[in-house]
């Protein structure tokens, strides 16, 4: 990996950024794109893509990432100063505890540390200590009373958003980092186009970002009404579960994207998972086959419109939704491989043997 695509990851996943609260994230983004593309809209929500123009009788194509990270709002602000929250996208509780957050007020951003009962606490307590649920955790900014956290600027819907530092790890194939859930797919993007600058491709390109995935997939109804594709991939990071075994388990990190063939909300359509497996093996992408259990913005934009060819395009990523995800440099560059294999090569004859047409 070369210095300068380091440098972007870094920026990204370090960029602060939770469902609703996508403003630092979006001004870098498209900030980033406008140079790469023809033509840079945005909608209502909030959402950014460039239009980078192809062939007009083409498809029109979009691939979507989303700009948001799991978080927490305030909900309470206790007497004690501290507060309640409730979560924005979905966290296990068990990894929320004892963490470094920022808290973003309207007069400045603070260190918020999510609290924990410490052991001395709970020696003697009948049956042991129980796992929090959300509702029950305090967040701790360090100040003396509700009044004082109040003269700060704190208040009841304000944003708490994790906070670490982007660390390659040892094998130098590896990265430690948070939110790879979802800047992957503003990396891959930006990285797509550099690489297809100076060619035309026998498509119209529509390459961006949604916001507020994480909580309901509500961006992307939005982007699909107002840019119309005919043809939707979601490009997203998805829950590894190999940190254990591999036998029985999917998602691998190192061996290459994932091509998503079934999620609850999305069947792939046959033809469309036949494309992408004759792009991955002309061009020897390494690749994996998944099952997920969860949703991406395919989902919501395959049933705009008059329904959508959608599928989510990826990698596997392990501890998302969490401040320490451990993803795969490789599958990283698997995953733009195929997206620029994809952006190249989809025809309005290839758009139309995908529909059955």
């Amino acid at each position: 990996m070369d210095s300068q695509t380091w440098a972007r990851i870094k920026k990204y996943t370090e960029l602060q950024g939770t469902s609703g609260q996508e403003d630092r994230v979006r001004s870098a983004f498209k900030a980033d794109l406008t140079p790469l593309v023809d033509e840079v809209t945005q909608n209502g929500l909030g959402g950014v893509f460039g239009i980078k123009n192809g062939q007009s009788a083409g498809p029109r194509v979009m691939f979507a990432a989303h700009m948001d990270e799991v978080g927490f709002m305030v909900t309470e602000i206790l007497p004690t100063g501290n507060f309640r929250v409730t979560g924005l996208g979905g966290w296990n509780p068990t990894a929320v505890s004892a963490q470094r957050f920022t808290l973003f007020t309207n007069q400045g951003e603070y260190p918020v540390v999510s609290g924990s009962i410490s052991p001395h606490l709970l020696r003697g307590q009948a049956g042991g200590p129980t796992t929090p649920t959300i509702a029950d955790m305090v967040f701790d900014a360090g100040f003396r009373d509700q009044e004082e956290a109040q003269a700060f600027g704190v208040r009841v819907g304000d944003f708490i958003v994790p906070k670490t530092e982007t660390t390659l790890l040892a094998n130098q194939n590896r990265v430690a980092s948070k939110a790879w859930d979802n800047r992957f797919g503003l990396v891959t993007i930006l990285q797509a186009l550099d690489e297809l600058q100076g060619q035309s491709t026998p498509n119209t390109l529509i390459m961006g970002a949604n916001v507020q995935e994480e909580v309901g997939l509500r961006g992307a109804p939005a982007a699909v009404n107002q840019l119309q594709p005919d043809i939707f991939f979601a490009v997203d990071s998805s829950a590894a579960d190999d940190n254990l075994a591999k036998a029985g388990h999917q998602g691998h990190l190192d061996e290459g994207t994932l091509i998503r063939v079934y999620d609850p909300t999305v069947v792939t359509p046959p033809r469309l998972k036949d494309f992408l497996l004759t792009m991955a093996d002309d061009n020897g992408i390494p690749y994996q086959y998944f099952v997920s259990k969860g949703g991406t913005d395919a989902a919501a934009a395959q049933s705009q419109l008059a329904g959508i060819p959608s599928v989510a395009l990826g990698v596997a990523s392990r501890y998302i939704h969490t401040h320490e995800t451990v993803w795969s440099i490789p599958d990283f560059e698997a995953a733009q491989a195929l997206l620029v294999a994809v952006a190249k090569n989809l025809d309005q004859s290839t758009y139309e043997t995908i529909l059955g047409a």
